[in-house]
């Protein structure tokens, strides 16, 4: 028999990864959210609802947690009303992206409690959470590891194990730092294009099928060229919030990271400029705008 899984944070990613669960035999509740369209779909496709994270646990034995960042989690592990007062000994699984410094100590935390976490930060888009072809970085003690990997199967094309607790947000961070610095790269490269005379179509003309081509830049060109707005539903708040936990983590680790601070700099000019909620690629717009180009 499966263990029992619940469920926090069912928005863009969580949804669907809870869908896969339920399709394939998990038995799921998931926590009460003022956003009731996804808890609705999943009540009907089989899942129960939790009042609060203590109510949560109280009927799991796997804890899943999809939230912003680390201050959620943490709330919601440790507050008042938390997973932890529940008492105990449940496995949590971290999918955020979260600083791994809050991972490591949330971890130590728990094990003095009877409890594990493991982190598990996620990879690829909703859609790929919907069909169940996520890429999941996992770190964690070696047992608590080996029991989270079904569950994770569940939702997962690829599941890497990176580690020891933290090294999975790290990674995380690692690889959105490479995937917004490219979204960085694609808005002014795209700017001083229009500034030249040269449209989006012709860059797109040389970059695809080319060496610098990716799955990254594909989603990003088809908001692009195309203006779906959906093509990549990651907002500019969230890229900010995780090359700020780098910046924060770098400095922690004593290094110097100047790249990493100028692509921390493009989102933070594009919040500041109130495109907090617009999406990633949106950003070739902000740009655009901030130096009297046109948008493509």
């Amino acid at each position: 028999m499966k263990e029992r899984v619940g469920f926090i944070g069912v928005g863009l990613m969580g949804h669907g990864m809870a869908k896969n669960l339920i399709e394939k035999g998990w038995p799921v509740a998931g926590l009460a959210h003022r956003k009731r369209e996804a808890i609705e779909d999943l009540k009907k496709r089989g899942a129960s609802e939790a009042a609060s994270p203590r109510a949560l646990a109280e009927v799991s034995d796997i804890v899943v947690i999809c939230v912003t960042g680390s201050p959620q989690v943490e709330a919601l592990i440790l507050g008042e009303d938390g997973l932890a007062a529940a008492g105990k000994p449940l496995l949590i699984i971290d999918c955020s992206t979260s600083d791994p410094a809050s991972t490591t100590r949330l971890a130590a935390a728990l094990e003095a409690k009877g409890m594990a976490l493991v982190d598990a930060p996620l990879s690829r888009t909703p859609k790929d959470a919907w069909d169940g072809t996520l890429d999941v970085m996992v770190g964690g003690e070696a047992a608590a590891v080996a029991r989270a990997r079904p569950l994770l199967e569940a939702f997962a094309g690829r599941v890497i194990a990176t580690g020891p607790v933290g090294t999975g947000h790290t990674m995380k961070l690692l690889n959105n730092f490479v995937s917004l610095g490219y979204a960085a790269i694609y808005a002014e490269a795209l700017m001083v294009g229009a500034k030249a005379g040269l449209t989006a179509q012709v860059f797109d003309s040389v970059i695809r099928g080319g060496r610098m081509d990716c799955q990254f830049y594909q989603t990003f060109f088809t908001y692009v060229l195309q203006r779906d707005r959906n093509a990549h539903r990651f907002t500019l708040a969230n890229a900010l919030k995780d090359v700020t936990y780098l910046a924060s983590f770098a400095q922690a680790l004593g290094v110097a990271n100047p790249i990493g601070a100028s692509v921390r700099n493009s989102f933070a000019q594009a919040v500041a400029g109130g495109e907090g909620e617009s999406y990633v690629p949106m950003l070739s717009d902000f740009v655009a705008r901030m130096n009297g180009a046109a948008p493509a």
